[in-house]
């Protein structure tokens, strides 16, 4: 009975150290999106848009060449 009560206590404490890693895993996951995919995809938008109120017409040009292309690909 006492060696199935440490065993049961030894797996609690297991899971408890697993739970632990995986929440702390989790944590850096989101921390490192954020800063590695996140920002620079707002920094390359951001750019995107400046550069389309510039030049409206060479924005225009690229996003049809760009849908020409993609609906080409994607046709049946």
């Amino acid at each position: 009975m006492e060696g199935e009560d440490r065993s049961h206590a030894a797996v609690e404490a297991a899971r408890a150290g697993v739970s632990r890693a995986a929440h702390s895993a989790a944590d850096m996951s989101r921390e490192g999106a954020r800063y590695y995919v996140q920002e620079p995809a707002q920094d390359l938008f951001g750019l995107l848009r400046d550069y389309a109120r510039e030049k409206p017409d060479v924005a225009a040009v690229w996003c049809f060449g760009l849908g020409l292309i993609v609906g080409w690909k994607l046709k049946p």
